[in-house]
């Protein structure tokens, strides 16, 4: 079974959320500063998503189905 791409992006927000508490928002910018410094666009792309997704479980907003 194969995971799709949206529930790979919770996946990654749950993850930072666990691992950094309530540093987590901090922890996701620090990463799309470094990334955004690098370069690379897809990167920041990515980490913008898993932010979004963290913005979503904090405020308790239900997302979409997938």
């Amino acid at each position: 079974m194969s995971i799709t791409p949206e529930r790979e992006l919770w996946a990654c927000a749950l993850l930072v959320e666990r691992e950094q508490g309530d540093n987590a928002a901090v922890y996701i910018a620090e990463r799309i500063g470094d990334l955004a410094l690098e370069g690379d666009a897809a990167g920041v792309a990515r980490w913008k998503a898993i932010a979004e997704k963290l913005s979503l479980l904090w405020s308790g907003e239900r997302p979409m189905p997938m």
